[in-house]
């Protein structure tokens, strides 16, 4: 059984579905060639039922859709779940100029010759991959419809003047996507019905702290109860105005941590959090007291 896969025992994911990942393992060998490809995650996700829903989808043959805003894991889970099933793994970021042939494949010119250079959706479909489409609603619906068939039953890729390409079983597709954030699109349900939808959740603080003591093994629990503490503060004021929303202290521990480790203090919270706030009120320490002081001009 790999690490991952002990990991996953410790924290009580089904032991059936971790058999049954193990059986599939062991029936789907993967060339030498491809192993490299296999991620190595720096990062384990944390979250039992997200991990039993995930891995029941794959194991039936689903394609997944994580959806939820930043710092939820959605790319994390994604690369965790290509390491426990062992399959190599094509990362594709979406952007609104992404076409077709970014995907699949187009024409080159190569030796005097026109020739059919594969794309790394083409790629991963070959191979028996697991290709993570990121941020997929970034890019057009028009652009994603030639995903259709590599998505839904066909499960094949039909470039124009070469031959249909059938899908090898062990392929899959985990898309991630975030809501509302400026670039993105509503995904139109022709897509979205061909994924089994996972809704991300904001990490607790039990498996922050999971998190934190696997990444930092010498952090005090003065430390780990600080950074716990600055998660929990966001939050219960989540819906205060200007206050930075817990994604941005999450993604604040590895920062702090590495910096404190080193002992180098100057401007690592100001890079990490109020920084990260281009307006000079959410820049101001949020911990402070906003209310005027006598004599000043409220606002």
């Amino acid at each position: 059984m790999s690490d991952l896969l002990e990991t996953l025992q410790q924290e009580g994911v089904d032991p059936a579905l971790l058999e049954a990942v193990q059986q599939y393992r062991a029936a789907h060998a993967l060339p030498d060639a491809l192993r490299p490809r296999i991620p190595s995650p720096a990062f384990t996700y944390y979250g039992k039922q997200v991990w039993e829903q995930a891995l029941a989808a794959l194991l039936c043959g689903e394609n997944l859709l994580l959806a939820g805003g930043k710092a939820t894991g959605k790319n994390v889970l994604a690369e965790n779940l290509a390491a426990a099933f062992g399959r190599p793994a094509w990362d594709i970021s979406f952007h609104v100029n992404m076409d077709a042939a970014s995907l699949i494949g187009m024409d080159t010119f190569e030796g005097g010759q026109v020739k059919f250079r594969p794309g790394p959706v083409y790629r991963c479909a070959q191979s028996g991959g697991f290709g993570v489409l990121d941020e997929i609603n970034m890019a057009k619906n028009e652009a994603l419809a030639v995903l259709h068939a590599v998505l839904d039953f066909r499960r094949a890729i039909d470039v124009p003047g070469y031959e249909r390409i059938p899908l090898a079983e062990e392929t899959r597709f985990i898309a991630t996507m975030n809501y509302g954030y400026a670039g993105t699109r509503e995904l139109n349900e022709a897509l979205t019905s061909r994924f089994a939808v996972i809704q991300m959740p904001t990490i607790t603080e039990e498996n922050l702290e999971k998190l934190l003591r696997a990444q930092f093994a010498d952090l005090t629990d003065k430390y780990v109860h600080q950074l716990l503490c600055s998660s929990s503060t966001c939050k219960r004021n989540a819906t205060a105005p200007k206050f930075p929303p817990k994604r941005w202290i999450c993604a604040e521990c590895w920062t702090l941590c590495a910096w404190m480790r080193r002992a180098w203090r100057a401007g690592r919270a100001g890079m990490g959090i109020t920084n990260k706030a281009f307006d000079s009120y959410e820049q101001a320490d949020p911990g402070r007291d906003r209310r005027p002081h006598p004599g000043q001009p409220d606002g």
